[in-house]
């Protein structure tokens, strides 16, 4: 009974709008929130279940659904992930959480503690999955980042070229500049920068599937001696580059690493480079990254705030040159691949198992709320050493843009390993 009022009181005042019925396993049914949409009931098969959710929501939640310990039924899934959404601040906030927090806080070092071994084995778990996963939810270029949405209408395909020749346009790019891509995934922004402009790319990957289908990917479309991919951490690169790009491989560095990171940018940048970092961010105070998603979907893994991103900068001698919060072009984002992982559910459980699918779909919609309901946004911090390296007003980057035509994927990928 103290554990029911206990979150009554916590996510009563919580709920904005909706309503979240609550069967527990003794079939007593408790209801939160002032009703409308969404409405989503939602049935514990676990005495146990109540009490856990208090003491540690997000794993709890997620693990539960996992394992059918918790079944919707009414709403689905990402309404359900709506309302949890607006809870989770509620719980987060609550005096029982922030004891936990703060017990918590001294194990945060080590939680982003990426060393070059740790890094490896966490690309690995989540990048190393099977191809024909990625191919399940992804365009057909998979590109495994936010994409960009001008107006909010674009297809899928049409909003990951259009991030491709945003990020381009900020990076100046000439033909035979060398350019980095830190963290280059299945190789399709490199490619799509070596046959656009005829640059000199570098990939770097940790993990052994991305750098196999990238390297295959370069051979077919002739861009081999244009386009080179390592699996290699950025740590060991001792090249110097007119250009450095990094999409959606921040996040894993760690923040004990944010200065080394920024440092080695530093070092391996032309003294009239350009950088571009493109990665997931939060709009409020630093934070923990939650537990569920540490333990089952991205170890290691880590969303900061700008306040302790740009504190890692400043003694590197890089200067902040431009800086694009993207807000809710990751909801979008998420949503399609939502979507479509829902449509290719069934090849999904073919490839692994339906716990497997369940923990995807969790993982996929929460992430959604959590950029369009919560704190979660994208970033794009452009550095540069000098402090004229790119123009002086950001009309450059627009009209670009309208100069560079979105191109086709550039040999698409294929599965080369079997999982």
């Amino acid at each position: 009974m103290l554990t029911e009022r206990l979150l009554e009181q916590i996510l009563e005042p919580a709920l904005p709008a909706g309503r979240l019925t609550v069967v527990d396993a003794g079939g007593r049914t408790h209801r939160f929130g002032p009703g409308g949409s969404p409405e989503v009931t939602i049935r514990l098969h676990d005495p146990g279940l109540l009490r856990r959710l208090l003491l540690s929501p997000a794993l709890a939640a997620g693990e539960a659904y996992m394992d059918g310990r918790l079944s919707l039924e009414q709403g689905g899934l990402r309404e359900f992930q709506q309302l949890a959404s607006y809870c989770a601040g509620a719980l987060q906030h609550s005096p029982l959480q922030t004891l936990r927090r703060l017990a918590r806080r001294p194990l945060r070092w080590k939680q982003q503690f990426n060393t070059r071994a740790r890094a490896r084995r966490n690309a690995a778990h989540h990048y190393d999955l099977s191809g024909s996963l990625y191919d399940l939810f992804l365009d057909r270029d998979r590109q495994y980042s936010c994409a960009y949405f001008p107006t909010g209408e674009e297809t899928l395909e049409q909003a990951q070229g259009l991030k491709k020749r945003h990020i381009e346009a900020k990076l100046c790019l000439e033909p035979g500049l060398r350019v980095l891509d830190i963290g280059c995934g299945w190789g399709g922004l490199g490619l799509e920068m070596a046959a656009r402009t005829e640059v000199e790319v570098t990939g770097l990957t940790l993990s052994r599937e991305q750098y196999e289908t990238a390297s295959q990917r370069a051979l077919k479309a002739g861009l081999a001696e244009r386009a080179c991919f390592h699996l290699r951490d950025y740590r060991d690169e001792n090249g110097r580059y007119d250009r450095i790009v990094s999409v959606g491989m921040f996040e894993h560095v760690g923040t004990r690493h944010y200065r080394r990171f920024f440092d080695t940018l530093a070092r391996l940048l032309e003294q009239d480079g350009i950088a571009l970092i493109h990665a997931i961010g939060r709009s409020d105070s630093p934070w923990l990254t939650d537990a569920w998603t540490r333990k089952y979907i991205f170890p290691g893994g880590y969303c900061p705030a700008l306040s302790e991103v740009l504190a890692a900068v400043e003694p590197s001698g890089l200067c902040v040159t431009d800086v694009e919060i993207l807000r809710l072009h990751y909801a979008h984002t998420l949503r399609h691949w939502f979507e479509r992982f829902q449509a290719h559910r069934n090849r999904a459980r073919e490839l692994y198992d339906e716990r497997f699918c369940r923990m995807w779909e969790f993982y996929l919609s929460g992430a959604e709320m959590a950029f369009r309901h919560g704190h979660m946004m994208v970033f794009q911090l452009q550095l540069a050493h000098r402090q004229d390296a790119v123009p002086l007003t950001r009309d450059y980057i627009h009209q670009t843009e309208h100069r560079l035509e979105p191109l086709a994927p550039v040999a698409p990928p294929v599965e080369v390993g079997r999982r």
